[in-house]
């Protein structure tokens, strides 16, 4: 029973270490862009589930998945000079580009009552598939747009980065 109740407690503790290693990261990049860091951790989670080595099927790097494009555009405004994709395996970099990209995507949607959830679907499949999904009251109606989204995976992605950033916002008193 001992050993059950210890290995319950190291598989816990991997746990909460795991979700928190990278969250001095995840909180200079937030605020660096004024992004919500719940946000950042919580797509944090769903990319990569706090792999700084994840790798996508895309081309996509490391904890916040970014692509080769979304890092360039990010070194190109930041004037990094020579920069490297692979850079984006880097904890630090990778947050800062992403919580970047996604304050661009934020301020695209920024008409909305909820410009997230169409960041998100834009960050998950793209502003080519969004604005399909822009119908009717879905153009300033995060629920309703939520339930447009035409591809089913795209749309539990972005309820469960919503869900997961509210999780983190209770969660985590710093946030």
């Amino acid at each position: 029973m001992l050993l059950i109740a210890l290995g319950v407690i190291c598989w816990w503790g991997w746990g909460f270490w795991r979700e928190r290693r990278f969250d001095r990261f995840i909180f200079a990049a937030a605020n660096r862009y004024q992004v919500d860091p719940a946000l950042v951790k919580a797509v944090v989670w769903r990319e990569s589930r706090f792999d700084p080595g994840a790798r996508g099927r895309a081309g996509e790097l490391g904890l916040m998945q970014i692509r080769a494009e979304a890092a360039a555009e990010w070194a190109d405004a930041e004037r990094i000079p020579a920069f490297e994709h692979r850079a984006c395996l880097d904890p630090a970099t990778n947050t800062l580009a992403g919580a970047w990209y996604l304050k661009k995507l934020l301020l695209r949607y920024q008409d909305t009552d909820n410009p997230a959830a169409y960041a998100l679907a834009d960050y998950n499949a793209g502003r080519s598939n969004v604005l399909k999904w822009l119908n009717g009251p879905a153009a300033t109606r995060s629920g309703v747009f939520v339930g447009q989204i035409g591809f089913p995976g795209t749309r539990e992605y972005v309820r469960a980065i919503l869900r997961r950033a509210e999780y983190y916002r209770g969660a985590d008193s710093q946030w």
